[in-house]
């Protein structure tokens, strides 16, 4: 109502026959993503129905036949080396097992914060020489993995030496028992929240230099970036979708999201051009 009355035209005034569908379509490209689009959508095809059978003020439901393009996702993102190495040495400095543990299984096994979040210790397996975790929070599909020993290593060392809670996840908040939730099993889970803070407060330790590299790097930014160095080390897409878990209702690879970390760079293309043969 407030976007109708400041048009040309209506003097900051709101008047229901001026909702037509050109201005519904004026007003949904002012909106920034897709899910707003839609949910302002569904509000506005309510209130003109209303306004259509209650007050007889329309003569049809104008947000009837218009279309909410699906928004085009973003290229999963591929860390630069330097960005690499600034993060592996703010997690160095800062010294913290279970900060260092948490870092390689985004890094060295493409987790999600949900999947670390949620790992309970009877879905670890590891030990000085072997580490097997069972993860999948998520849409509730699960996968078991075996590790890399850059992520086996540092797990097997917070389990073993780290300060955590007597607690059924391996990873522990540091603050007070909390209430026990849904899905639950003890109060003593590091949150998602608590562990997206946690990244924000580990980059703030970087000096200005580093920080401009980092700053707008996320957690799940490390998921991808694993993805992206799957495929580099000739992982096949069925590979690297089993690992992330990106995984159909039928339990086969779903291909479709993998398939985004296959973006083809000049570079690739260059490299490959001596092997074609005349």
């Amino acid at each position: 109502m407030t976007w109708l009355a400041q048009r040309p035209g209506n003097y900051q005034q709101f008047h229901p026959q001026e909702i037509t569908r050109t201005s519904i379509e004026f007003f949904l490209a002012a909106l920034s993503s897709s899910s707003a689009k839609k949910q302002a959508k569904a509000a506005l095809s309510g209130f003109c129905t209303w306004l259509q059978e209650e007050k007889q003020l329309l003569d049809r439901n104008p947000t009837r036949h218009i279309a909410i393009p699906a928004q085009a996702l973003l290229a999963p993102r591929e860390l630069s080396e330097d960005q690499r190495y600034v993060l592996a040495n703010l997690i160095e400095r800062e010294g913290d097992l279970r900060g260092k543990a948490v870092f390689a299984l985004g890094y060295w096994a493409g987790c999600r914060v949900s999947d670390v979040s949620w790992l309970q210790l009877d879905q670890v397996r590891v030990t000085g020489k072997a580490g097997v975790i069972t993860v999948g929070h998520k849409g509730g599909k699960t996968r078991t993995i075996d590790l890399t020993n850059g992520a086996r290593r540092l797990l097997h060392e917070y389990l073993e030496q780290g300060i955590r809670k007597e607690s059924a996840y391996a990873f522990t908040s540091q603050r007070a028992k909390k209430r026990v939730s849904a899905g639950e099993v003890d109060g003593w889970r590091w949150s998602e929240d608590g562990i997206h803070q946690w990244w924000q407060q580990l980059k703030s330790l970087a000096r200005a230099a580093e920080y401009e590299l980092i700053n707008d790097v996320t957690f799940h930014d490390l998921r991808h970036d694993f993805a992206h160095r799957a495929r580099a080390a000739g992982w096949s897409l069925e590979e690297v979708a089993y690992y992330l878990g990106h995984i159909t209702k039928a339990g086969t690879p779903a291909i479709a999201t993998t398939i985004r970390y296959t973006q083809v760079s000049r570079e690739a293309v260059k490299r490959k051009l001596k092997d074609i043969q005349g």
